[in-house]
């Protein structure tokens, strides 16, 4: 449970980490590497990316897409709490789902969705998301919101 409650990692809970090479020679970067695994400890595994594919990971990944997805998450169970239903009981609904969700979306364990589950996410996916959302993860708009970020 300790590890479960350790969100950032750095603690209790064993962790990935992902590093990039921004400046000096490649000999640094074992260094650098080092440093994160002794931050993060306990480490699992290690990803090298470039600095490119770094941004790419953040903030167009993590913060671009997921964080605002999770917002708007928040957002819907807000306002399901509005029309009614108890927060505590749309919370664990949701963080519930979340974790089956999850886990079968990203091949964690074998499973698939029920015909309904996959007609909800059919009609849903149009309603909640544009089109052309993937162009976040395009050089110049991975630039701009560096740039708009920092």
């Amino acid at each position: 449970m300790a590890a479960k409650r350790d969100f950032f990692g750095g603690g209790a809970a064993r962790q990935h980490i992902v590093c990039a090479l921004m400046q000096g020679p490649d000999s640094a970067y074992a260094l650098g590497e080092k440093i994160g695994r002794a931050i993060y400890a306990p480490v699992m595994r290690s990803h090298r990316v470039s600095v490119e594919q770094m941004a790419l990971l953040e903030p167009g990944l993590s913060e671009t897409v997921v964080a605002s997805l999770l917002a708007v998450m928040r957002e819907a169970m807000d306002e399901v709490v509005a029309r009614g239903v108890p927060k505590e009981a749309a919370r664990d609904f949701l963080l519930g789902h979340l974790n089956i969700l999850g886990a079968v979306i990203f091949g964690e364990i074998e499973g698939q969705f029920s015909d309904a589950c996959n007609k909800a996410i059919a009609f849903g996916k149009p309603v909640l998301m544009r089109d052309d959302w993937k162009r976040v993860f395009e050089p110049a708009e991975i630039a701009a919101s560096i740039q708009r970020i920092t």
